[in-house]
């Protein structure tokens, strides 16, 4: 019988180690894993590279595993925040490097890797600083910037429910950009707000599919899990 549900945040993070590329779904603080956020600060593991829209908000979730001295670098389409100085107190500090790219790159680049798509051309960032050692060429009469794949060790993403073959729904603007990281995760772990019964999914709603998804522990809406 195949139940993708682990009972525990211990369990769901086994065997991440350090050095790790991490995917953390969610736009700001909407969508976005904090159980498992939590979880990692948790295991002490150092040297990450964290792949996400943006580098935290003002309480818990990444500024929390940045402030853990966990991270070395943030790949991200803004890193700043209006309530957060975290991640720019240590960039200046020089302890943390930032890859920065365009948000609609980052969300393509994504979707690339778990299509199958190497690589891919865009006009976005072309002859500018974000392009500087990219292969370029006009197409189309536009300038354009070939961007490639962007996959990770490991996809925490938060969905709305799931059932025990890892099928997954996402509450409104959670979907954000965990669809397409569940996909271009090599190991997926969910964090999910409901548990339902296998078949109570109505196929059509469900926007991953169980084969993209390892591991799924069951968080309830502000509920609190060690």
């Amino acid at each position: 019988m195949i139940d993708k549900f682990v009972p525990d945040i211990a369990q769901a993070l086994a065997g991440i180690q350090s050095g790790a590329t991490i995917m953390i779904g969610g736009f700001g603080s909407v969508g976005q894993p904090n159980a498992l956020i939590d979880g990692l600060v948790d295991l002490g593991i150092t040297d990450l590279t964290i792949i996400a829209n943006n580098a935290g908000a003002a309480f818990g979730g990444l500024p929390k595993l940045m402030e853990a001295g966990a991270v070395r670098k943030v790949v991200c389409s803004y890193p700043r925040s209006a309530d957060s100085s975290t991640f720019v107190d240590l960039y200046r500090d020089g302890k943390i490097e930032l890859d920065l790219i365009p948000q609609g790159t980052l969300a393509e680049r994504i979707r690339a890797a778990g299509a199958g798509v190497p690589a891919f051309f865009t006009p976005t960032g072309a002859g500018t600083l974000l392009a500087r050692g990219k292969e370029s060429r006009e197409i189309n009469g536009r300038l354009c910037v070939l961007e490639e794949a962007l996959f990770a060790d490991i996809a925490l993403i938060e969905a709305w429910e799931a059932d025990r073959w890892g099928n997954l729904t996402f509450n409104g603007s959670g979907r954000n950009f965990n669809p397409i990281m569940a996909a271009a995760g090599r190991l997926t772990i969910v964090q999910t707000q409901h548990r339902v019964e296998l078949g109570a999914l109505n196929p059509a709603h469900v926007m991953t599919p169980g084969l993209y998804v390892n591991r799924v522990l069951h968080v309830p809406y502000g509920r609190p899990i060690r």
